[in-house]
């Protein structure tokens, strides 16, 4: 199989750093997106190594050889803006020729807020960067998938057990998610004549810096605060990558990865 090129939003850390270490130690070239260089430069680090643990050298070699070529580009970028995600896009088409997946992971919580208190201010933040942010970059996916030869790739978008269900005062959070579910299924109904897949992936408590309140206690809904189990990020990485690696004739519509024992499944 060709090397393959894959964008990750969100790359700096978390859920999208261990998505873009698992690809590159399967033979993905990289842009990685966020909005500080220093994580993203981190990141980058760790892809080389992990494509050297797989034969690689972890340098830019022009795409002759290595696992990933050993190529990881590194984009700051903010993917509230339109101007910015094009340039993402043009980078990522400059440097490697094509797309063949974007994992759209950027995103945020915001802070916890009952509904009647929540400034709108607070509220179009998240709607920014959850649902504009992943439609941007969406756009943009599309449009480089669409136009490229040979035609086609796939959009993995990072939903949440919020597309489910919601957290207490999360309003904006939860919207946004149960939002991203309908950007995945429109996504998946206009891409089929032009080869571009989209599935979406539902992640429930994954050991992150962004879920680091779950070991200390969290609100639950009748009121208690509660430590919740966690899971290893590599395990979401490990579903990403098996989602990624499909024939674009095959395709993960929604897949929930969870803790085992979170309160989501019957009353907790």
């Amino acid at each position: 199989m060709p090397q393959q090129i894959a964008v990750v939003t969100g790359a700096g850390s978390g859920v999208g750093r261990a998505v873009a270490v698992e690809l590159a130690a399967a033979g993905w070239r990289l842009v990685l997106a966020g909005r500080r260089e220093a994580p993203l430069r981190e990141t980058a680090g760790l892809c080389a190594a992990a494509a050297a643990g797989t034969g690689g050298d972890g340098t830019d070699d022009g795409g002759t050889g290595g696992a990933a070529g050993g190529a990881v580009a590194v984009a700051p970028t903010d993917v509230t803006d339109p101007a910015a995600v094009d340039a993402l896009f043009a980078t990522a088409a400059e440097r490697f020729g094509r797309v063949d997946l974007l994992f759209n992971n950027a995103g945020t919580f915001g802070a916890p807020t009952p509904v009647d208190e929540l400034d709108v201010a607070e509220w179009r933040a998240v709607v920014d960067l959850n649902l504009t942010g992943a439609f941007l970059c969406a756009r943009a996916a599309f449009r480089q998938m669409k136009a490229q030869d040979p035609q086609g790739g796939r959009i993995i978008n990072n939903g949440s057990i919020s597309a489910h269900v919601p957290r207490p005062q999360s309003i904006a959070y939860t919207a946004t998610k149960h939002a991203v579910t309908g950007l995945t299924k429109s996504l998946s109904l206009d891409g089929r004549p032009y080869r571009i897949a989209c599935g979406q992936i539902d992640i429930g408590n994954a050991a992150t810096d962004m879920t680091a309140a779950m070991s200390v206690g969290v609100r639950q809904a009748d009121g208690r605060v509660t430590v919740e189990p966690t899971m290893d990020v590599a395990d979401v990485a490990r579903t990403v990558r098996h989602m990624a690696g499909l024939p674009l004739e095959a395709n993960v519509q929604f897949a929930t990865v969870m803790a085992t024992a979170m309160p989501y499944i019957g009353r907790g």
